[in-house]
Parts: structure tokens; C-alpha cells; sequence
């Protein structure tokens, strides 16, 4: 499988990586496992996790994520053949189970945070640790006007910097990286950190898919291009709706069955589910099935470094990786850049 280097650290990693919300909640431990040998032995050799996950957050099973992966690395003995990501929770009053409801980004609970998922993976080290999202105010997972009312109480980017550089320099995290970032958000990152010597984030893992395309204005696509910071695009089925299941069975299992709508309401907007309809009707009559027109159209944008795949079987993590080896013709593409005009981001 193709590689390609993040940002600016040397680090090659698969076009392709495994997301693994999943674990400990619809997989189990088996299943994991049975996914990660799976995917390395067809060629990824990224895998992104977090200490919250797996996903929907809980008391009862936060931190089981890490813990199987931990557990897959101890049999397999297969740490040096993976670049491990995984990310830290940011602020979040409703997750009071998870360090106490500190999560913002200071030493302590940098420190805290780090210590604890490299105990659950059973590692020496991180190879890339991300800020799951932002210690400030932003609009994210949603929301998409940025709203001064909600302003709250922050950890500067630049003491967040030093404490990652510090555990930088203690060998316990290699590289750094952002998530549900803005353009921003990833100025200040790297200008302080040239400013006063500190990590440089390589990565940014922003939601993007084809019902979810904000990325790719000036705002982030054109500032990550310049300042060399790699994106990692996560949700590319929109949680499943891109592969048409839940428009050719509403009641089909998955997260957007099996959680509360409440969870996720972007991906039930009636205009997603148009967007939804139309796209699907594109890829079966060119020969595709929904999820592989999904995917190699996330597979082949150019700004793209890696994109999250994720599953709850084996047929479906075939289906994902497989898809990397179609090629959409530009007529194909036309058509989606067609329906995007019509229908402009309706899961962003």
C-alpha cells in the first residue's frame, strides 16, 4: 500500500489507516484483534485511537479501546511494524468519569493522560499524540457558527506546546497533532512553536467526507498546505450513511440505529439524507457499490495523507481498504462536484 510522510517528521505512514472507535463497544475483543491483523497484513501500517474512546463515550468503557489494542501488541509482538496514534480528551463537563471532568490541556493532565494510555497500549511510546479537540471555544462536532457567548476559560496553545515538548523530550510521545481544528487554531500552533522552539504539529484529523467538504476552502485546506501539517480525514462513510445501509434499511444496525439521535444529529439532516440518496444512485449506475465511490473519492483528493477507516466486521474492513483500488473516472467526479453544488455540505 502507498505511504506517505506526515507534516514534517519523517514519518511514513499508510495511505490508509484503521480507526478503532469501535472497540469495546460493537467489537470485542476478538474482533479487534482479528481487525488489526487483518489490516496489517493488507498493508496499513497506521492505527489512530483514543484515550475516550471507544465510542458512545462511557464510565463503563472508556479506555477499552487502548486496552485491546494493548493487548493485540503484546501477542502479536508487532509494535515496531505500527504507527500508533492515539489522542487526548479535551474539555468536557458531561465526562466528569474521565480524570476527574479535568480534561483541558495543561501539564497535569497532559501528563496524566499520556502515562495512562501508554499503560492501557502496553507501549514505551506514542508515535503521533493528537489534542482530540479544542481547549478553547470553537465550533466542532456540528456546529458550525462560531458563537463569543460560549467563550470559556482556556489553556494557552503555547503551554500546551511546552508540556508536549516536555514529554517529547521524555521519549514518551514521538510527534503531535491537532483534531477538530481550525485555520486558526493551526496558525497559533505552529507559530509559537516556531516562536519559542516548541513540537511542531504534523497532523490535523478534521471531519471530512462528501457530505462534509468545509475542508477544502482557504480556510484550512490552503493554510495546512503551506504550513505542512498532513490531514487526517476521519468520518469518510458519514457514520455510515454513505454506504446507503440505513437508506436501504432505516433500521439497519449501527451507530445511528443503536445510539441516541441525539448522539449525532448531523447525520439524520434531511438534506444529508437527499445528499445520501443521490450519490448512492451515482455509484450503481457506474457499476460501484456506495461505499467504494465514497471512499476512493476521500482516497484520492490530493490533500489527503490518510484517510480513517472503520468497521464492525471483516467483510465491511475488506470492503473499505478494497476500495483504494478503484479509480473514479472524471465524469464520475464531475457528478459528485454536481451534487455538492446543490446540496453544500449538509453533515459538516
Amino acid at each position: 500500500m502507498e505511504q506517505v510522510t506526515l507534516g514534517r517528521t519523517g514519518l511514513a505512514v499508510s495511505r490508509i489507516c484503521l480507526g478503532t472507535m469501535t472497540f469495546g463497544e460493537q467489537n470485542t475483543e476478538s474482533d479487534a484483534h482479528s481487525q488489526l491483523d487483518l489490516a496489517l497484513e493488507r498493508g496499513i501500517n497506521f492505527i489512530d485511537t483514543a484515550e475516550m474512546y471507544p465510542v458512545m463515550p462511557s464510565a463503563a468503557t472508556q479506555g477499552s479501546t487502548e486496552r485491546f489494542i494493548g493487548t493485540w501488541l503484546r501477542k502479536s509482538g508487532r509494535r515496531a511494524d505500527v504507527v500508533l496514534a492515539t489522542k487526548a480528551a479535551g474539555p468536557n463537563p458531561n465526562a466528569t468519569w474521565l480524570r476527574g471532568g479535568k480534561q483541558n490541556f495543561d501539564e497535569a493532565n497532559l501528563r496524566a493522560a499520556v502515562e495512562a494510555s501508554l499503560q492501557r497500549l502496553q507501549t514505551d511510546y506514542i508515535d503521533l499524540y493528537q489534542l482530540h479537540w479544542p481547549s478553547r471555544n470553537v465550533p466542532i462536532f456540528g456546529a458550525t457558527v462560531f458563537d463569543p457567548q460560549k467563550e470559556r476559560e482556556a489553556v494557552a496553545i503555547e503551554d500546551t506546546l511546552a508540556a508536549l515538548g516536555r514529554l517529547v523530550d521524555e521519549g514518551k510521545i514521538r510527534h503531535i497533532g491537532v483534531s477538530n481544528e481550525s485555520s486558526w487554531g493551526v496558525c497559533e500552533f505552529v507559530k509559537q512553536a516556531e516562536m519559542k522552539g516548541l513540537p511542531r504539529i504534523a497532523t490535523i484529523q478534521n471531519l471530512y467526507n462528501l457530505t462534509a467538504r468545509h475542508y477544502e476552502t482557504s480556510l484550512l485546506d490552503e493554510t495546512c498546505f503551506r504550513e505542512d501539517v498532513s490531514l487526517l480525514a476521519y468520518s469518510p462513510l458519514a457514520f455510515g450513511q454513505l454506504t446507503a445501509k440505513y437508506l436501504d434499511n432505516p433500521e439497519a444496525r449501527g451507530r445511528l440505529t443503536i445510539f441516541p439521535p441525539t448522539w449525532s444529529p448531523r447525520y439524520l439532516r434531511p438534506a444529508v439524507l437527499s445528499a445520501v440518496a443521490r450519490y448512492t444512485q451515482l455509484a450503481r449506475d457506474n457499476g460501484m457499490t456506495p461505499t467504494q465511490l465514497a471512499l476512493a473519492w476521500c482516497y484520492s483528493r490530493w490533500f489527503v495523507a490518510s484517510t480513517i477507516i472503520g468497521a464492525t466486521s471483516l467483510a465491511q474492513l475488506e470492503e473499505n481498504i478494497g476500495a483504494c483500488t478503484v479509480k473514479l473516472p472524471q465524469h464520475v467526479v464531475d457528478a459528485v462536484d454536481a451534487i455538492h453544488a446543490s446540496l453544500p455540505n449538509p453533515g459538516q
